[in-house]
C-alpha cells in the first residue's frame, strides 16, 4: 500500500506485485544481494521509472531492461528495472 506521498508500492506477494508492475504501476521488490540489502523497482512504463530516477538522482543509463512474464497471461512484456542500494534504497515503510 502507498505510504504518504510514495510513488511506488510493495507488496508481500510477488504476484501482486508483478501485477501492479505490469499495469504500469511501480512496484518496489526488496531482497537481499551478497549479505546487502538492495531492491529493484520494476515497472512495465519507462517514462514513469524515468521520472523517479531524476528524482533521486539516478543516472538513465543504470536503467535495465528485461522483459518479464505477466503472471495473468504468461505472456513476456517489455520491462524495465532500477538496482538501488545504498543511499538510493528508500528505507521501509513502517
Amino acid at each position: 500500500m502507498p505510504v504518504g506521498d510514495s510513488p511506488y508500492l510493495e507488496f508481500e506477494k510477488r504476484r501482486d506485485g508483478m501485477i501492479h508492475a505490469m499495469d504500469g504501476g511501480l512496484w518496489m521488490h526488496r531482497h537481499v544481494w551478497k549479505g546487502r540489502p538492495m531492491a529493484h523497482l520494476v515497472s512495465t512504463n519507462k517514462e514513469l521509472l524515468l521520472h523517479y530516477g531524476t528524482l533521486i538522482g539516478v543516472t538513465p543509463e543504470r536503467l535495465q531492461y528485461k522483459p518479464l512474464k505477466d503472471p495473468r497471461t504468461g505472456i513476456r512484456r517489455d520491462a524495465w528495472h532500477w538496482d538501488l542500494g545504498g543511499p538510493y534504497l528508500p528505507p521501509r515503510a513502517r
